[in-house]
């Protein structure tokens, strides 16, 4: 019997129990939900930089942003205001549309 001890989506055990197996669960508390939702954050990451394709790398994508919007949730700010301040950085620092790196600075 596979051990898998990780956030998952919440129709996972359906799907589970649909396909004729039995699943346990439990609901998590407060802090061990925000340190799930972080670590689920790094296991999509981590397939999101091993996607071989554009396909596979949306589909990671669309993990991630799930996920964004979950952690947005615990922390009680609508994904609409979380955008307004991606949007107020952006302006004020800019966002990676073209593709800088910065290399090193000299003290002047």
């Amino acid at each position: 019997m596979p051990t898998y001890n990780k956030l998952v989506r919440d129709l996972i055990p359906k799907v589970i129990q649909d396909a004729g197996q039995v699943c346990h669960t439990r609901l998590l508390g407060d802090e061990e939900y925000i340190t799930e939702l972080n670590k689920k954050m790094h296991e999509e990451l981590a397939e999101y930089e091993a996607a071989e394709n554009a396909e596979d790398a949306i589909e990671e994508m669309a993990d991630l942003l799930e996920l964004i919007h979950a952690a947005a949730s615990y922390y009680e700010i609508s994904f609409d205001e979380l955008e307004k301040i991606r949007a107020q950085k952006a302006e004020k620092r800019g966002g990676f549309e073209e593709r800088i790196f910065l290399v090193d600075v000299e003290e002047a």
